[in-house]
């Protein structure tokens, strides 16, 4: 009774016994996660910094690497997996799916990197060459990934990323999209990815993005991650737009509020490595919109918890979180 009076009515999540520690946290109290809050995924990442092949494997045991994007997704990103990933994939032949997966993910990221996120008219020739020969390795690597395991979704999501990069066209992303999406219909990252190629900058129009985000929350049930996609919308707007407000309206801060009680604050959300992230997405979307009341709620969960993805559409990102931590 008490608790409810004073606002401490609602559940609190049972705690996590692989959670990782916050080693250290800024005077603001926030601090960024690092390997998706989880001691079994910093296992994996320290395997994975050293290229120990073996003690890779037996700590992707407990994680399902062709569902889960999170987890692939600390693989792609660590630097130094591109100088031994490859000997992996010649040489375990149990074991080759995973090994093709990993490194056609990473071979994305490492792309990238080449590339830079400069404009691309200031990309040197240098730059594209590496870019698209990277990506062309990647593409190969995941199609045969997807060959050997075909119930996969990730190569099927990472194929999307490779294929705008490559400019393989609408129509052979779309098809990559569907074959994704009949593996996993709720799949959140790759509508997330999607969102991206619909907009304006990637030769979407204008709203059809958005559009996109709501028919696919309709369908979501409560408490799946997959109502994260219309937070992710309205900050794809936001970037698309010349008007720094354009979310401060009360439809779209109703419209907010209510997925984010659908979402992830709805009683049946689970909270797997990296939940962290989803709450990101609201928390930032919420600010953006100038909300004040469910961005508490947000905040709270969070604990200090800062992801950099979405933060970095920002200038200043971690500025831009930690003031509104602090104001929540």
């Amino acid at each position: 009774m008490l608790g409810k009076l004073f606002g401490r009515g609602e559940e609190r999540p049972e705690a996590d016994p692989y959670a990782l520690p916050v080693s250290r946290r800024q005077k603001n109290g926030m601090y960024t996660l690092r390997a998706l809050g989880d001691v079994r995924v910093l296992a994996l990442v320290e395997a994975a910094q050293v290229g120990d092949w073996e003690a890779v494997k037996a700590a992707l045991a407990p994680f399902d690497l062709g569902r889960d994007h999170h987890v692939l997704g600390e693989l792609a990103d660590l630097d130094g997996v591109q100088e031994w990933i490859g000997r992996a994939v010649r040489e375990d032949k149990e074991h080759r799916a995973t090994a093709l997966l990993i490194s056609g993910a990473r071979h994305i990221s490492w792309g990238w990197e080449a590339r830079t996120a400069a404009r691309a008219v200031n990309v040197s020739q240098e730059q594209w060459r590496v870019f698209h020969e990277r990506l062309h390795i990647a593409e190969e690597q995941l199609f045969e990934a997807a060959e050997l395991q075909p119930e996969w979704v990730t190569p099927w999501r990472r194929l999307l990323t490779s294929g705008r990069g490559m400019s393989v066209g609408h129509a052979i992303n779309e098809t990559r999209l569907h074959a994704a999406l009949r593996r996993d219909p709720l799949d959140l990252e790759t509508h997330v990815e999607w969102l991206s190629q619909m907009q304006p900058r990637w030769g979407g129009e204008p709203g059809q993005a958005l559009a996109f985000a709501r028919d696919a929350f309709a369908r979501a049930p409560q408490g799946h991650r997959l109502g994260c996609v219309l937070a992710m919308a309205h900050i794809e707007d936001w970037v698309e737009s010349d008007n720094g407000e354009c979310l401060e309206t009360p439809e779209i801060r109703d419209e907010l509020r209510a997925a984010a009680d659908r979402t992830i604050l709805h009683p049946a959300y689970v909270r797997r490595p990296g939940w962290q992230r989803d709450f990101n997405m609201f928390a930032m979307a919420l600010s953006l919109a100038e909300e004040r009341h469910t961005i508490r709620r947000v905040f709270k969960s969070l604990d200090g918890a800062y992801t950099s993805w979405p933060w970095t559409f920002l200038a200043e990102p971690e500025k831009r979180f930690a003031r509104h931590h602090r104001q929540a």
